[in-house]
């Protein structure tokens, strides 16, 4: 299975409103729940006005669509991450799988991938 870096640093943080949100920006996720809204992009396009802000994010994303009948890829790829003691977040779409990990760990977590057979592209 093949892995694709991302080459920009991420931002995690919520937002008061869905208009703070850059809508050109080349990524971006979004999550509302009855007590936030969330928004993961890069961090050139964090909005000024965030409630709570956690820069500092590198991210990888698994390569191809995904089949809804597949089953265990990210805990696959969170559990070789967890014995390295690397914290994730993960972020799902519809195609595939996006994992976030602090940028001072993102080469570690490649290396150990790619030592678990996962192709880093």
């Amino acid at each position: 299975m093949q892995i694709q870096k991302l080459d920009y640093d991420l931002t995690v943080c919520k937002i008061r409103s869905f208009e703070d949100i850059n809508l050109s920006s080349k990524l971006f996720f979004v999550g509302k729940t009855d007590e936030e809204l969330s928004l993961v992009c890069p961090t050139k396009d964090t909005p000024q006005a965030t409630t709570d802000r956690e820069d500092g994010w590198k991210a990888f994303r698994i390569c191809g669509t995904l089949d809804f009948s597949l089953i265990g890829i990210l805990s696959k790829i969170t559990d070789i991450l967890a014995k390295h003691r690397i914290g994730v977040f993960a972020v799902s779409t519809f195609n595939t799988d996006y994992i976030l990990v602090k940028r001072e760990r993102f080469d570690e977590a490649l290396s150990a991938l790619s030592e678990s057979g996962y192709e880093i592209v």
